[in-house]
Formats: structure tokens, C-alpha cells, sequence
């Protein structure tokens, strides 16, 4: 029962979650950094009183290295949410970060010397064939988008670019920022929530840096369109609203996500998270009619494909429908 619990707050909370974060974005494109700041102080606050309980329990994992790995959590939150501003569309974001497991290969044979079978390889150039091509149409549509003169199109056109090398950066930052973790979980034993608290609570003075374009947009929130709220006859701008929401959506993403790798192996964590991602994507395709080609959902097909094939889902269904099949013959 808690997995399925477990399941259904990753797949509810992460795929509104998109729907929100998008709303936002279409609204105020450089509303980034107020949501990430949002997101963090909330599962910051909520770690604290349960977590910490008001600061009384010490950490299991030293703080020193707490604040390595929170250097670089909080530069891959805080890059992925800013490169939406670079003529990123909300699809190519989705489908450039299912490119994790290119990163964590890549930095896992360099730094802890893995060696991965055939099929990882293959499922790894599927990837890596997806996300190009994507990246190469999403490329296309943005100077399609932005016809006119020449300077505008050259503009627009490295503006992507810096758009996409940001996201690249994050991927890579986030891979080493796993290969760390596994190296501590591997010294001091498993601790996610705690994890989960610190990487959120730390990094909030850091928003320091970003506070004028945080009260910027603080300020274009309050003057967004009034909601009448039933019940307490309050009218609250609708962009608070729906941070409010984004951020509580946010939560019970996390959240589901830390059940489900206490409830369940690995592979069916990746696999849920997989799947989550793909229906991620087809709703922001569909309720906000983003423009997607054949070649999207081309590129789209071969990342997911690739996806599982790493996860070898395949390899376990077969191993799940060989065992009854043993076990027939055993008992006859």
C-alpha cells in the first residue's frame, strides 16, 4: 500500500507540478529565481520542525560535506530554472534533463572507473540520439520564431545556445552531485530526508545574492489579477496563487520520491520517475499547445526507449514471467 501511495504522489504532484511551474513561466519568462527561492524555503521550514525537530537532532551525515553537495544542488536548481529565460521551451527542458543518465555514465567511468555492460552503451546512444534530435528542431523553431532582420535572429539564435549550454552545465553538475552522494551514503549510511533538508536549508542565504530580482517579481506577483478566495472573502493575486501551488506540488513530488526509494528497488524508482517524466511532457504538449513536430516525438520515443532499456525493465519482466512458469513445473 505505500508504494502505491507512493506512486500516485510522484506521478500527482510532479505532473501538476509542470502545469504550474509553466504558468508561471508563460506569465513572468524570468520568474525562476523567486520560485526556486519559494520551493526552498518551504522544504526548508517543513525539514526543520520535523525533520531536525526545531533543531535538536544533529546531523548522521557531517556538515562539512553537507555543504559541498548543497553548493551543488543549489547551482543546478538555480541554473535550470534560469536557462527557461534563454529561449529554452518548457519540452526541450523536460526532454534535455531525462538526459541524466548520459551524465552519470560519462562521470562514473571517469571518476569511480565503472564499466557498464553492452546494453548500457546502446541505451546510452539512444539517449544521447533523442535529446540532438530535439535540441537540432527546437534550434530550427527558434529562428523560425524569430524571423525579421538578421541581427534579431542571430540574437535569438545565441541566446538558445547559452540557453542549451546552461542546461548542459546543470546536467553535468547534477550527475557529479549523485556520484557524491553515493559516496557518502556508502560511508555513513542512507539518510534522504536528512539530505533532503539540508540541501534546501543551507543554500537559503545564497538567495541573498538574487534578492532584487526576487522583490522584483515578488512585486509583479501583487500586481497580477485578484482571485476571490471562497470562504475567507479575501481577493489574493492569482500569481501567488499559483506559486503557492507549484510550491506545495513541489513537496508531495519530493516527497513521493523519498517514500518510494524506501518502499522500492532502484530500477523501480527510475522506472516511475521515467514514466512521470514522459506524462510530464505530453501534458505540457497538450494543455498548453507547445509546438511539437514529428521529429519531437521521434527524438521523444528514442530517449524514453533508451530510458528503459537502461533501467533493463525489459530483463525483469522477462525474469517475473520466467518464474512463475519454474515454479508450474516444480509442482507438477
Amino acid at each position: 500500500m505505500g508504494t502505491v501511495w507512493a506512486v500516485l504522489l510522484v506521478f500527482i504532484g510532479c505532473c501538476s507540478n509542470v502545469v504550474f511551474l509553466e504558468t508561471l513561466v508563460r506569465e513572468f519568462p524570468g520568474c525562476g529565481n523567486i520560485v526556486t527561492f519559494a520551493q526552498f524555503a518551504f522544504i526548508a521550514i517543513e525539514g526543520f520542525i520535523f525533520e531536525t525537530h526545531f533543531g535538536r537532532k544533529k546531523p548522521a551525515i557531517p556538515i562539512s560535506n553537507y555543504v559541498i553537495m548543497v553548493a551543488m544542488f543549489f547551482t543546478v536548481s538555480v541554473v535550470n530554472n534560469y536557462a527557461l529565460n534563454f529561449n529554452i521551451a518548457m519540452p526541450l527542458h523536460m526532454i534535455f534533463r531525462s538526459g541524466s543518465l548520459i551524465a552519470n555514465m560519462i562521470l562514473g567511468i571517469i571518476i569511480l572507473k565503472k564499466r557498464y555492460s553492452a546494453s548500457k552503451y546502446l541505451s546510452i546512444m539512444m539517449v544521447s540520439a533523442g535529446i540532438l534530435i530535439c535540441t537540432i528542431m527546437s534550434a530550427k523553431q527558434v529562428n523560425v520564431t524569430h524571423e525579421g532582420s538578421g541581427d534579431d535572429s542571430f540574437y535569438a539564435f545565441m541566446r538558445w545556445l547559452l540557453g542549451i549550454a546552461m542546461l548542459t552545465f546543470a546536467l553535468l553538475m547534477s550527475a557529479r552531485m549523485g556520484i557524491f552522494q553515493e559516496t557518502l551514503y556508502k560511508q555513513y549510511g542512507k539518510h534522504s530526508k536528512e539530505a533532503l533538508f539540508y540541501n534546501h536549508c543551507l543554500p537559503l542565504p545564497g538567495f541573498l545574492l538574487l534578492s532584487t530580482d526576487i522583490y522584483n517579481h515578488a512585486v509583479y506577483f501583487s500586481q497580477s489579477t485578484p482571485v476571490d478566495i471562497p470562504g475567507l472573502g479575501l481577493a489574493v493575486p492569482v500569481m501567488w496563487i499559483y506559486l503557492l501551488m507549484n510550491v506545495i506540488t513541489q513537496y508531495v513530488c519530493i516527497r513521493g520520491v523519498f517514500i518510494l526509494t524506501t518502499e522500492c528497488a532502484s530500477l523501480t524508482v527510475t522506472l516511475v520517475v521515467t514514466l512521470r517524466k514522459f506524462i510530464s511532457l505530453i501534458i505540457s504538449i497538450l494543455y498548453f499547445q507547445n509546438p511539437f513536430t514529428t521529429w519531437h516525438w521521434v527524438g521523444t520515443a528514442v530517449v524514453f526507449l533508451g530510458t528503459l532499456l537502461y533501467t533493463e525493465v525489459w530483463t525483469t519482466i522477462q525474469t517475473a514471467l520466467r518464474i512463475p512458469d519454474k515454479q508450474s513445473k516444480k509442482t507438477q
